[in-house]
């Protein structure tokens, strides 16, 4: 079945009568549906411009743009004792807090999807598997700070947590058939936590091809464009690639331009701001020759890329070779992905410098308890089998 509108009636709220109505209903529910929508891409904040709540009966689309921070505390007072019910939790969770939005108790249906062996885990992906509803998701990459918000926009927020409660119903019954509740718990319990990553302070470093830059002067252009974009792009509030995209700045980087006209006539300096703002570029760069480029700061958790390991570090590289076959097939035996049952890098790190308690070792990395007690046995066996 095709799923084309909610089936629950939905109300955009953003008004103080339509708010009030909405607290009433929402304090009624034990559990919640709940999303975000933001405007990735368009804006440089990643701020949540439309909240979503359902309970069984309605959906409530907020805006909270339309809201005091006396408004939207007094909301989340309500909403943070109920469980949520959110798909791919790590998306919304931070835009969420930035509002005073934090669950004390969730349920992520991406992560029981892949749980109980779900090979496709999207939204759309288990509706279809779990209940036999196709979803569009014409809308998911469009900018939700524009108003007023298109018809379409909102039947398309009011869908994404229109299925949340039924997909918790079916994949808290499969995790329950597969004996996975506990599984479950202990990843729900983890995402509690769970923060995005600060932006480093040599981001720069990241632009692709970066890595291949030895001249002092080319790595100079490319820390002052990218530092005076993303400076730029803060105050504008909109995401940076929309004044000019990273190969933009590596075309001016691999140019290596003297002057202001050689930037213009960079074919491949492209992007909405190229050319409006030329001038502030070519300041960036023209300034930028006293510069100091230090080496970047090495990271005292860094592991070196597995793939030298077997030049550089023989006997890690035996560890995984031997190890890593193993742990995918007790995952396929568990009928669930290999990043599941262990996180790769959480492997890795094991098999790079093992201590004396794996066991230890993956709690003190964050590994889960049941992914302990079922992936430690195979790795002590690989171990083992390592030293012969």
């Amino acid at each position: 079945m095709k799923l084309l509108e909610p089936r629950r009636p939905f109300l955009l709220v953003e008004t103080a009568e339509d708010f009030k109505a909405a607290l009433i209903e929402i304090s009624k529910a034990s559990s919640l549906g709940v999303d975000a929508e933001r405007a990735s891409g368009f804006k440089y904040l990643q701020r949540a411009y439309l909240v979503q709540f359902s309970n069984e009966q309605n959906i409530f689309l907020v805006d909270p743009t339309k809201f005091s921070r006396e408004d939207v505390n007094d909301l989340a007072l309500i909403v943070n004792e109920k469980t949520w019910i959110l798909h791919s939790a790590t998306q919304d969770l931070p835009c969420l807090a930035e509002l005073g939005f934090e669950p004390k108790r969730l349920f992520d249906t991406e992560l029981a999807a892949r749980l109980t062996g779900s090979e496709k885990f999207g939204l759309s992906s288990i509706a279809l598997e779990f209940l036999d509803l196709e979803m569009a998701k014409e809308h998911s990459a469009a900018d939700w700070s524009q108003r007023p918000l298109s018809e379409e926009m909102l039947v398309y927020a009011a869908l994404d947590v229109d299925v949340l409660h039924e997909l918790h119903e079916k994949l808290s019954s499969k995790l329950k058939e597969l004996s996975r509740q506990e599984w479950a718990e202990q990843e729900f319990e983890k995402l509690l936590s769970f923060k995005s990553k600060p932006q480093l302070p040599d981001a720069w470093r990241n632009l692709p091809g970066i890595s291949k830059i030895r001249e002092t002067r080319q790595l100079q252009i490319a820390k002052a464009l990218y530092e005076f974009r993303d400076q730029h792009a803060s105050k504008l509030d909109i995401a940076p690639g929309r004044l000019i995209p990273d190969r933009s700045i590596m075309a001016a980087v691999n140019q290596s331009p003297k002057t202001k006209k050689d930037l213009a006539g960079n074919r491949e300096f492209q992007g909405r701001a190229s050319r409006s703002m030329l001038n502030e570029w070519w300041e960036a760069i023209a300034s930028s020759v006293n510069l100091t480029i230090t080496e970047p700061a090495l990271d005292p958790n860094h592991l070196p890329n597995h793939r030298s390991w077997e030049r550089r570090f023989p006997d890690a590289h035996a560890r995984l070779q031997l190890i890593k076959p193993a742990i995918a097939e007790k995952a396929a035996e568990l009928g669930i992905a290999t990043e599941i049952l262990i996180n790769p890098d959480r492997l890795r790190r094991v098999c790079f410098q093992p201590a004396t308690s794996i066991s230890q070792q993956l709690r003190d990395l964050g590994v889960r308890e049941w992914q302990i007690e079922l992936a430690v046995p195979v790795i002590e066996k690989g171990l083992t089998l390592s030293h012969e």
